[in-house]
């Protein structure tokens, strides 16, 4: 199975939004490890196109400014303060080899008396075409990719300091290198599924579940991104996968029926590629929502988030609630310290059995498993009894929450084993006199502490083994 997720485009750090699905993607992945899948981890990297055109685009014009070109930035360029980072390094790579006049650069066409003003979009495409003939291809193209790189190399960072890793990132360059995309196309011509129209090639989606048709190549001969994604699944079939699964923000959905249907068409059934889709996330300051936007960098990245509640509250909270509905991340609850934050309530039950090894070895006592596990038949008491069984629950819910991908289902039974346990801790005296009972309360207490210890791990959370007194709240 590939598991793909995040898949951000390159063009500016991950935001809080994208971060649910990344939390989403890498706990679905996890736990179908779990339930016995041979799983593989990927991120896309959208490297061509015009978004990638227009990151080179804002970072040169930062450039120029940085080096006291006069000139209008334009309003619809990426304009994030990670930019300006980026054109410093780009500074200290090019020095003055990237410097032009500012009176070479093309003014939008409503500056111009008279003149019927154009599109913001279609200036900056003005801009693209005079930054290449003023750097020339090539130079431009070094611009554009030394600036992707950076950016994908910060969100890489960002995602392992959130413990999500990948088996691979698959640039979306391969396949235009490769001649992926142009191969794609010519199977569905072959299929008899594409037709020409004032110059463009369209994919006759219509026909196949979609509720138009879609254009595959422009009338300029450049292929859209969606003949490219096309070429992507179907090389992802080729690499011999039995199913595939896709993490998308839910501004794709519209996405789905076209993409099935072109796969369809190639031969894939539909069953072979899982689509889940993650529902927005908002985040929440002084009562008032933040806006989000890469270009205009007026967003709250996700690793602002971290750092403000942490990786493991970051992770928790992003899949404690079904993905498919919208939800607030509460950032002073994920901050607190109390029974109401539920990844504190969870560490602090995996920390509360850790206690109990040192108050063992303050009293001088060594637990001895074997005999303890031999007297479990003293654990008569109703707790004793409902604790074990919601133990012996774990690999199922594992394998059900995988099976529904839904790490939500493990995060409330997480949550729910943890608070059993506190209540469990605070009616029975687990280091009794008597070593037989005593060896088996502890039994019960460590495999209370391995399923956290499991289920935390499949979804991104550390289990600390010493919290600070001061940080923990008596029990009601």
């Amino acid at each position: 199975m590939l598991v793909e997720f995040v898949s951000a485009n390159p063009t500016g750090p991950l935001h809080v939004g994208h971060g649910r699905g990344a939390a989403y993607g890498a706990s679905l992945a996890a736990m179908l490890k779990a339930a016995g899948y041979e799983v593989s981890c990927e991120y896309y990297v959208n490297d061509v196109g015009r978004q990638a055109d227009l990151l080179g685009l804002s970072g040169w014009l930062r450039y120029l400014q940085q080096r006291g070109v006069a000139l209008d930035f334009p309003e619809a360029a990426y304009r994030g303060d990670y930019l300006i980072e980026h054109t410093k390094a780009l500074d200290h790579e090019w020095g003055d080899a990237l410097l032009v006049a500012a009176d070479s650069l093309p003014t939008p066409v409503s500056a111009t008396v008279g003149a019927v003003p154009e599109s913001a979009d279609s200036y900056l495409d003005r801009l693209v075409v005079a930054a290449r003939e003023a750097l020339g291809a090539e130079r431009f193209a070094a611009v554009r990719d030394f600036l992707l790189e950076r950016v994908r190399g910060g969100i890489q960072r960002e995602l392992e300091a959130c413990g999500i890793h990948y088996d691979r990132w698959f640039c979306e360059r391969e396949l235009s290198v490769a001649g992926a995309v142009e191969g794609a196309v010519e199977r569905l011509r072959e299929a008899g599924a594409v037709e020409e129209r004032d110059g463009a090639l369209w994919f006759m989606a219509s026909r196949h579940g979609d509720d138009k048709d879609r254009v595959l190549r422009r009338s300029d001969g450049r292929f859209t991104y969606y003949a490219a994604d096309i070429a992507y699944h179907l090389d992802k079939f080729e690499r011999g996968y039995d199913l595939a699964v896709n993490v998308w923000g839910a501004d794709h959905h519209g996405y789905v029926a076209r993409l099935r249907a072109a796969l369809e068409v190639l031969g894939i059934e539909r069953s072979w590629l899982n689509i889940h889709l993650v529902q927005f996330v908002s985040l929440c300051r002084g009562g008032e929502q933040v806006q989000m936007s890469t270009r205009s960098g007026e967003f709250d990245t996700l690793e602002q988030l971290r750092t403000e509640v942490g990786s493991d509250a970051t992770r928790f909270f992003y899949v404690m609630r079904r993905v498919d509905q919208a939800t607030s991340f509460d950032l002073q609850l994920a901050c607190s310290n109390s029974r109401d934050n539920p990844v504190y309530y969870i560490q602090y039950a995996h920390a509360r059995v850790c206690s109990l090894d040192r108050e063992l070895a303050k009293r001088g006592l060594v637990h001895d498993r074997q005999r303890g596990l031999a007297a479990v038949a003293q654990l008569t008491e109703v707790d004793e009894k409902t604790l074990a069984q919601r133990l012996a629950e774990y690999p199922e819910r594992v394998a059900r929450a995988a099976a529904q991908a839904q790490p939500h289902e493990l995060a409330t039974y997480l949550r729910e084993l943890a608070g059993m346990f506190h209540t469990y801790y605070h009616r029975r005296q687990l280091l009794v006199d008597d070593d037989a009972l005593r060896d088996a309360r502890l039994c019960l207490a460590y495999a209370v502490r391995q399923v956290l210890a499991n289920g935390c791990g499949l979804l991104g959370v550390g289990v600390p083994e010493r919290m600070d007194s001061a940080q923990l709240e008596p029990e009601p």
